[in-house]
């Protein structure tokens, strides 16, 4: 959350999140896009980056190709943040009553 809320700030932008339950995969567009990657591969052996790529930017998905680049860097797991920490960025989430755990609002101008 703490990146997002960085991205938004750099960015200026407002960010909505919402959050699909577990198993509600058919309403998350991404995972619609992965099948349809999956379906372009058709089984092919992925032994090298090259071919990945390759493969993923000759996918279409709604008649278009992906804009695909490959990032060198590690991406952090396991970030946590301070109970603090975060009670300090929910200073700047909006909430959605009745669905709280679900949608948040990252507004910050």
């Amino acid at each position: 959350m703490s990146r997002l809320v960085d991205f938004a700030k750099a960015n200026e932008i407002n960010i909505c999140l919402a959050y699909y339950p577990p198993y509600h995969s058919k309403y998350n567009p991404i995972e619609r896009v992965w099948g349809v990657l999956e379906n372009h591969w058709r089984g092919e052996i992925l032994d090298s980056i090259e071919k990945v790529l390759g493969l993923a930017r000759t996918m279409k998905w709604n008649g278009k190709n992906p804009t695909v680049e490959f990032v060198k860097g590690v991406y952090a797991k396991g970030v946590k943040l301070t109970q603090k920490a975060m009670e300090q960025l929910e200073k700047g989430f909006d909430r959605i009553p009745g669905i709280e755990k679900w949608a948040v609002d990252i507004t910050y101008y």
